[in-house]
């Protein structure tokens, strides 16, 4: 094989990991549920925890207003410090984030869970911003 064909060939293999995943989180959306759009994040924010799950320094630079930060990281040791009586409004920069902090929650039995389709980058409301 000539080395046009590797080069083909790792292109080729990228591309399909792109897709793959990408199709992954189309699968992973379906199945969870849950996502919401920005306006109906920003209707129902006041009735709902709102849990930001990306790490503690972008979130201290900015982040939607009224949200709390548990961060990936923590999260699987730190979820229940949500009420599950209450909606859980989750949040991150990639959508796949926000659906491994859904599923640990609806596996332990919280109901209304929904995360921001758009993510963090796609919000359109108010945020809190520090000069951190």
């Amino acid at each position: 094989m000539n080395i046009w064909g590797i080069i083909n060939l790792i292109l080729i293999i990228i591309i399909l990991a792109i897709a793959g995943s990408w199709l992954w989180i189309k699968i992973e959306e379906k199945r969870v549920g849950g996502a919401i759009t920005n306006e109906e994040f920003e209707k129902g924010k006041h009735k709902a925890q709102i849990i930001d799950v990306r790490e503690k320094n972008p979130f201290k630079r900015k982040h939607i207003l009224g949200a709390r930060n548990i961060p990936m990281t923590m999260f699987k040791y730190q979820y229940s410090e949500i009420r599950p009586d209450l909606p859980v409004y989750i949040y991150s920069d990639t959508p796949s984030v926000s659906l491994r902090a859904v599923k640990i929650l609806k596996k332990n039995g919280y109901q209304k869970v929904y995360w921001l389709k758009d993510g963090f980058d796609g919000w359109k409301g108010q945020t809190k911003t520090s000069k951190y």
